[in-house]
């Protein structure tokens, strides 16, 4: 019996350890100050914005707004659907008066490429695309005016492959956007700044993901993702294979979560973790840890309380909360940090939930996820796009 419980101390207080340990270096990652760029004075090329668009929500406009009043000299957006009646159709028609100086295009093309609707709406985009300087966006995404300036300019170095950068959630009314919103601000953005601070680059974002087109083509175009789940991190990883590297951005965009139930938080952030177990099988297995608290505290109970293990807990709450209040967005309130052990409970059981089926929602669609990361529409699951999505 002694000899068990021993095994229960070692085992429990090495639980608390590892959340402690990365509680405090996910607080430490966040406070650390991304590199500037070293190019943001040179002269701006062209650029041309492709916004895949599927559907329309409150924000829309407001988000696809922002892409439209930069402060660049040259640039073009090419918005990209597959249904003339689309909900965004009318939303682009709008911009298009309201900004009648701006190079601003839309591809109305149904034709599927792959599986995957976005990166078929890429390729029917790219006809349209004047020039050699590509910013890659998903529809949900807000901005500042100096975006594309900040984020295009590391491609004047020929060594980038990609520009990527961060994002932070803007909840809409309601307790489970709020959730939604704690879900990317204090655990995808620690877990990116993390990553690159022990020096990996290996994640680019469809929050924005700009390339030069002949690196594009170098790895095969669009096509080469058109059947992947996680398209955007595949991109990133076909460039750094030809040696290419991939830069972080010290820009962080917007996008506003719009979750207004839990079947539908889940079912997003199941997509999410699924899609990360596809690309980082072993990364996915032990990134437990990352959900500090209700980690933490099994590591207490499985050490029946002796010591160090309370003491870990204790250290891990207060980074928790530190980490907290230097990722929330200025909208939100001091009050959720009363939400924030059941935001990481309910990270872990998804986490858990994320080992059972290779199968995820995207909309209203049910895919199959296979082993290297493609997937599949599953049978009896058609095509519909109503209401906006990030990508």
């Amino acid at each position: 019996m002694h000899t068990v419980h021993c095994w229960q101390i070692w085992i429990g207080s090495g639980l608390a350890g590892s959340a402690m340990a990365y509680a405090v270096i996910a607080w430490l990652a966040a406070r650390a100050p991304l590199r500037g760029c070293a190019f943001a004075g040179l002269s701006a090329q062209p650029v041309t914005v492709l916004k895949p668009l599927c559907g329309a929500d409150a924000e829309t406009y407001e988000s696809l707004r922002s892409f439209c009043d930069q402060a660049y000299p040259e640039y073009q957006i090419v918005f990209g659907v597959s249904d003339s009646h689309d909900p965004a159709v009318p939303l682009v028609e709008k911009l298009q008066r309201e900004f009648p100086q701006a190079d601003l295009q839309i591809a109305i093309d149904r034709r599927q490429h792959g599986s995957s609707r976005k990166v078929s709406n890429f390729v029917n985009m790219m006809p349209l695309a004047r020039h050699d300087m590509l910013v890659l966006s998903d529809g949900d995404v807000r901005v500042g005016r100096d975006y594309l300036r900040r984020v295009v300019a590391p491609l004047l170095d020929p060594s980038v492959g990609i520009v990527t950068c961060t994002y932070r959630g803007i909840p809409r009314a309601g307790f489970w956007s709020r959730l939604g919103a704690l879900y990317i601000n204090d655990w995808f953005i620690p877990s990116v700044r993390v990553a690159a601070v022990t020096g990996s680059r290996s994640f680019a974002f469809g929050a924005t993901i700009a390339i030069r087109r002949e690196v594009l083509l170098g790895v095969g175009g669009f096509m080469a993702i058109a059947n992947q789940l996680a398209d955007d991190y595949r991109l990133g990883e076909l460039t750094r294979r030809i040696g290419l590297r991939t830069v972080l951005s010290d820009v962080v965009v917007e996008t506003c979560v719009t979750e207004r139930s839990l079947a539908a938080l889940v079912r997003h952030e199941l997509r999410w973790l699924r899609t990360i177990r596809a690309v980082r099988p072993v990364g996915y297995a032990f990134s437990f840890v990352t959900f500090g608290m209700p980690v933490a505290a099994f590591g207490v109970l499985l050490a029946c309380g002796a010591q160090p293990a309370p003491g870990m807990f204790g250290v891990t709450l207060a980074a928790r909360i530190m980490l907290h209040l230097k990722t929330r967005s200025a909208s939100s309130a001091a009050s959720q940090l009363l939400i924030l052990p059941f935001r990481d409970t309910l990270s872990l059981g998804l986490w858990g939930w994320g080992f059972l089926t290779r199968r995820v929602h995207w909309r209203d669609e049910r895919y199959v996820v296979s082993r290297d990361g493609s997937a599949r529409l599953a049978a009896g699951y058609e095509r519909s796009c109503t209401v906006a999505e990030d990508g």
